[in-house]
């Protein structure tokens, strides 16, 4: 079992609290204003000249020498919600997707041979009339 003494009842868990003449007072301005965003910008900047000089240089290095962290990059660059689904027939109408489908079919007729000669597939062979 625990001995009792080592369980200083939370006392280490408790956050200190730093020296009154350090705390937050009245008229105190405290941190300038922008200066946390300051630091990101001077090191982003110094990041962009950086890779300006050495960039794509690095790149290539890093992709030869150590692919496993060159796609680890790449995957934390990737939007989390990056959406592949690309579709050319969203904007088509029915005839245009009909057209497209007659041509598909003239392209393919060419490897496949119908014992009745020309088929209709659903829809893509000559237009009827009614």
């Amino acid at each position: 079992m625990a001995n009792d003494a080592s369980r200083k009842n939370g006392a280490a868990t408790r956050k200190p609290v730093p020296p009154v003449a350090h705390q937050f007072k009245p008229g105190n301005p405290g941190r300038p204003k922008g200066s946390r965003n300051k630091l990101g910008e001077d090191f982003l900047q110094a990041m962009h000249d950086d890779f300006k000089d050495h960039g794509k240089a690095a790149i290539v290095k890093v992709r030869t020498e150590r692919p496993d962290q060159y796609l680890k990059v790449i995957a934390s660059i990737v939007p989390k919600d990056l959406n592949v689904n690309v579709n050319n027939y969203d904007g088509m109408s029915d005839d245009e997707l009909r057209d497209e489908l007659r041509g598909l079919a003239a392209i393919l007729s060419a490897f496949v041979s119908d014992a009745a000669g020309e088929a209709d597939y659903e829809g893509i062979g000559a237009p009827q009339t009614h």
